[in-house]
């Protein structure tokens, strides 16, 4: 089905889906739920870290990210749970690949964050 919506029409209709996107996320998603509470600590934490602006971008940005694989592990696991709930392989294999890629994020924002913590407050290493 083609979409006929253009200009202003269509920015408002697609700003709408993400808010129910992001509304429906929050509410059926724990997980999503615990990484809001995560980076509302961290973000305001960032501005006391971080030294310079490309610093506080190097540690915000992750968490955007975490976020935005958060929402898509969600959609996989959504879509896969609407076509059945028998178990099969491949729907095992999807979810479990959208999780691996919210862990990944999880490890790459404890490096950042860890290595720019201790860089900055504990032995100046870079």
């Amino acid at each position: 089905m083609k979409n006929e919506n253009k200009g202003i029409h269509h920015l408002m209709n697609s700003t709408f889906n993400s808010w129910k996107g992001l509304k429906a996320t929050f509410v059926h998603e724990a997980a999503f739920r615990q990484e809001i509470v995560m980076v509302a600590i961290l973000f305001p934490l960032s501005f006391f870290v971080a030294e310079s602006l490309t610093m506080w971008l190097i540690l915000v940005g992750p968490l955007f990210l975490l976020l935005i694989v958060e929402l898509l592990n969600s959609a996989i696991e959504s879509v896969v749970d609407r076509v059945g709930s028998e178990y099969h392989e491949l729907s095992g294999r999807a979810k479990d690949m959208g999780s691996a890629a919210v862990f990944i994020n999880l490890l790459f924002i404890a490096c950042v964050w860890g290595v720019t913590i201790i860089d900055r407050f504990v032995v100046n290493i870079i």
